[in-house]
């Protein structure tokens, strides 16, 4: 970036964004904002700019996941933070979006946490937000402020097209109907078969999965989804592919929550490979199955994403692999 540019922008992280935002930086080749996160012993959080934000145009990376209501909390502080500090522009930069789940009444008596979140961050002075592969795409219209939604599948699709020579015929398979649309999007770029697995939901801790539509007989199985939590579905289709004769399973997300059994699942020999990336901080919980693990770094989309929104250039091109959520 220019003298010009390095001057204007402005890149700070929380608790949950500090490697991601190193990484962002070193694309950059800007050095990352100084600022201190202190928690007091009730539990509250206060954040210090250590350096002078006046007039520029400031991007604060916060995930906001595990401890998700911490990790919100930061993102509002630091926001409020940086408005009272006369930040010109503020972009918060979330590469996951908790509570994205919680995005719509589907029984009575229940919130749109998604849309209280969109509206806290609203409120707190940020002026638009930078996201990566929501949950549910509707989540962009939760804001009344410009979003920027970007998809990690050229990243997460351009690592498999190196190692296909090495994976043999593949075919990706939709672990459930829907995430077909992803499905579909990654089959095309990988030019692979597609296969979907007809699922039923007992409940929101037992899933049963019942049939097989398309062929995996000898195939290297793909299954992608936005992020992988327990790790129920996944492996629940990696029993039905291998019961159907394929010869390998890789299991590929956007963001390795990796919360319950998801270890123990994982690490279990059905599954050949997971991949993830690095929107959720890496950490010890991965040791169990490290040797089989790949964290992909989605910081220079993030930081090419970052360097156009602070020059005023379309992103446009960064959308062209990506379709978004799966609902």
């Amino acid at each position: 970036m220019s003298t010009t540019d390095r001057d204007g922008l402005k890149i700070f992280a929380g608790s949950t964004g500090r490697a991601l935002a190193q990484s962002m930086c070193a694309h950059l080749e800007l050095p990352l904002g100084q600022a201190t996160t202190t928690v007091f012993p009730d539990g509250e959080l206060i954040v210090k700019l250590e350096e002078d934000v006046r007039g520029r145009d400031v991007f604060v990376v916060i995930s906001t996941c595990e401890p998700v209501n911490s990790s919100v909390m930061e993102l509002l502080i630091f926001i409020d933070c940086l408005r009272r500090a006369s930040a010109k522009r503020i972009t918060a930069v979330i590469p996951y979006f908790g509570y994205a789940r919680q995005d719509r009444k589907d029984e009575g008596r229940v919130p749109i946490t998604a849309k209280l979140v969109a509206n806290l961050i609203t409120k707190a002075g940020a002026d638009r937000v930078l996201c990566m592969d929501l949950h549910a795409a509707q989540i962009q219209g939760f804001f009344d402020l410009p979003v920027d939604h970007l998809s990690a599948s050229p990243v997460i699709a351009d690592h498999f097209l190196r190692l296909k020579p090495s994976l043999g015929e593949l075919c990706v398979v939709s672990p459930d109907v829907g995430n077909v649309k992803v499905a579909n999007m990654y089959a095309n770029l990988l030019h692979a078969d597609l296969a979907i697995i007809d699922k039923r939901r007992n409940s929101g801790s037992s899933v049963t999965v019942k049939n097989l539509i398309g062929d995996v007989e000898g195939r290297t199985v793909l299954m992608f989804d936005d992020m992988i939590s327990t790790a129920g579905t996944i492996c629940e289709a990696a029993k039905v592919v291998r019961e159907h004769g394929a010869r390998a399973v890789f299991a590929a997300c956007t963001h390795p929550l990796m919360v319950g059994l998801a270890m123990q699942r994982l690490g279990e020999p059905i599954i050949d490979g997971v991949v993830g990336c690095d929107t959720i901080p890496n950490g010890p919980r991965f040791e169990p199955i490290a040797h089989k693990f790949t964290m992909l770094s989605v910081a220079p989309l993030l930081g090419e994403a970052i360097r156009r929104i602070h020059n005023d250039q379309s992103i446009s091109a960064l959308f062209k692999h990506g379709l978004g959520a799966k609902r």
